[in-house]
This record gives structure tokens, C-alpha cells and sequence, in this order.
């Protein structure tokens, strides 16, 4: 199969989920008639929060400082393999891109971690 071809498939079936999950709910909603029923379906919706939340305040600190630091060392990476590149003539394209790519990567997950742990404060 293409490329153009499996995108549209992947499009279709994206689509297909997202238009059913609300009619789903609609006729969830529509079961009951009372005031009850309605806060009842907002109130099943509501559960325990995840262990992702529920770390102690100073391992998520020690978990964002450790990104943090890798963060720093892939920045010094890519930084170097790109005065090395251009100011040496050195063949570090494919080196320097991954890096680049990796601190990318890394600085996003640093930032939404950063701020789904501490958002509120």
C-alpha cells in the first residue's frame, strides 16, 4: 500500500471513532429524564487519579532535574557537532541532526511535565 493511501485509511478510521463516541454519549444521556441522571453521568466520570499524579512532590523534582540535565548535555552535544560541522568541515550531519532531534523531543517533554505536575502549583 502507499504512503497516500494508508493516510487516508488512518484519516478515515480517526474520523469514524470521533464521530461515534459522541452519539454514544448522547443516547447515555437521553436514558434518563430526571436531574439526577444528569449529574449522574458527570459523576461516573470522575475517578482516581493516575500514578503518574500520584509521586511524591520531590521525585517529580528529582525526575525533572534529571531530564533537565540530559536536556542540558543534548544541547552541548548538537551545539558542538554543529561548530564542528562548520567551523572544521566535518561530515556530522546525520550525528548532529539526531541530536537535534532528541533535545527537540526531550525540552517538550520536559515542558508538559513540568506542567501537568505544577501547573496549579
Amino acid at each position: 500500500m502507499s504512503a497516500r493511501i494508508k493516510s487516508i485509511f488512518l484519516l478515515f478510521i480517526t474520523v469514524t471513532i470521533f464521530a461515534l463516541s459522541p452519539m454514544l454519549s448522547a443516547q447515555e444521556f437521553n436514558s434518563g429524564s430526571s436531574d439526577h441522571a444528569v449529574v449522574g453521568v458527570f459523576t461516573e466520570v470522575l475517578k482516581e487519579p493516575g500514578e503518574a499524579v500520584k509521586i511524591e512532590d520531590k521525585q517529580k523534582r528529582q525526575i525533572l532535574f534529571t531530564m533537565g540535565v540530559l536536556l542540558l548535555v543534548l544541547i552541548l552535544a548538537t551545539a558542538t557537532l554543529g561548530i564542528r560541522m562548520a567551523l572544521f568541515g566535518k561530515q556530522l550531519y546525520i550525528s548532529h541532526m539526531i541530536c537535534a532531534g532528541a533535545t527537540v523531543f526531550l525540552s517538550l517533554a520536559h515542558a508538559v511535565t513540568a506542567i501537568v505536575w505544577f501547573y496549579p502549583f
